[in-house]
């Protein structure tokens, strides 16, 4: 009953948020979002990975209600996301930066997010700093069908070694019964420099394109979300030359295309995610398919996007003054959320009387 409960409860309050928004017409609205939860790792030293490497790790004093409480403040920002339109949390969120399902676990059962009843998909990654993707959904609102996880492949220039990095994430389900894909990413860092560390970004963005070609292959009207902490800007290559996510205006993107509505946000208006050397990146992106534009909201469609930096994500003083409040730096916990900000797309999908 009480799932139940939720969702009636939900649509209800977003008939009135629809009443108000379009032209006097009804609409079903959900949130769709991506938050790098920065380092959230355990406390205990899992001997298959460089975890003993985490912040949390490396702290002295009492690692386990700093762990604690980084979980609160994690739930806390996955649970506001949107919701000041929805009256709701997300119905589905990508997460980066996660050592395991365990700490996701805990997370969802935090008395935030408790209620929601989020699923969680997840698999463990090779990557060398023991980090993952995972995806969390509410069960009232999707129903995963298919998930699976896309190895990235890349070696070391200098030493020809492997170079073992994040996997990429999808899920296929359904959102209220229509069939929607998440692809979830975090593609290698700048670790080196920007352009000595592009190949490999580039390299994660074709196996993206080999995703997203998949699944048009398979369905060419697929509902897709790229999101993802992608370590580039919507300006770089990785975007505009692989992914060809470059227009400005949805109107403009054709069949089979991609739009990027945070690149209108970086180029034009200097916005950012995450902030390094009083310079900000918009790191943190959710592209759609094509399909998603279209102007009849009879099934869900795309109606706009943000990116969540709420005040009290910001750091108020000190060396990240403006900049997201991060959890961990110079070796102590800092009571903050994230060095990175939300972002996050509204569906919407008009209800017939």
């Amino acid at each position: 009953m009480r799932k139940l409960r939720l969702f009636t409860t939900t649509i209800i309050t977003l008939l009135v948020f629809g009443l108000q928004a379009q032209n006097k017409k009804k609409y079903i609205a959900h949130t769709v979002a991506f938050y790098n939860l920065e380092n959230l790792f355990d406390t205990e030293n899992d001997p298959d990975k460089y975890d003993e490497a985490s912040p949390i790790m490396e702290m002295n004093g009492d690692v386990e209600e700093v762990y604690k409480k980084k979980v609160i403040n994690m739930a806390k920002v996955l649970a506001d996301i949107g919701k000041e339109v929805t009256h709701n949390s997300p119905a589905i969120i990508g997460i980066s930066e996660v050592e395991n399902i365990h700490v996701l676990e805990d997370v969802v059962n935090d008395p935030q997010l408790v209620d929601k009843d989020y699923g969680i998909v997840h698999y463990d990654s090779p990557d060398e700093r023991g980090i993952d993707v995972a995806l969390i959904y509410q069960k009232a609102l999707f129903t995963p069908l298919h998930t699976s996880s896309h190895e990235l492949v890349l070696y070391d220039d200098n030493s020809t070694e492997r170079d073992y990095t994040r996997d990429q994430l999808l899920v296929s389900g359904k959102l209220d019964g229509e069939m929607i894909h998440v692809i979830v990413n975090h593609w290698p860092s700048r670790s080196g420099g920007e352009a000595r560390s592009r190949p490999k970004r580039v390299a994660a963005a074709k196996l993206s394109k080999k995703l997203v070609d998949s699944l048009q292959n398979n369905d060419p009207y697929a509902k897709i979300f790229v999101m993802g902490d992608f370590n580039d800007n919507p300006t770089n290559d990785s975007f505009t030359k692989v992914l060809k996510a470059n227009d400005e205006d949805k109107e403009d993107v054709g069949f089979k295309g991609i739009y990027n509505p945070y690149y209108s946000m970086f180029k034009k208006d200097g916005l950012g995610t995450t902030g390094y050397r009083d310079s900000w990146s918009l790191f943190d992106q959710i592209l759609v398919s094509q399909p998603l534009l279209e102007k009849d909201f009879s099934s869900y469609r795309y109606y706009k996007a943000g990116i969540y930096n709420k005040s009290y994500l910001v750091s108020k003083h000190g060396r990240w003054k403006g900049y997201p409040k991060r959890s961990f730096s110079n070796g102590r916990f800092d009571d903050g959320y994230s060095d990175h900000f939300p972002v996050y797309v509204y569906v919407l999908k008009e209800v017939k009387e």
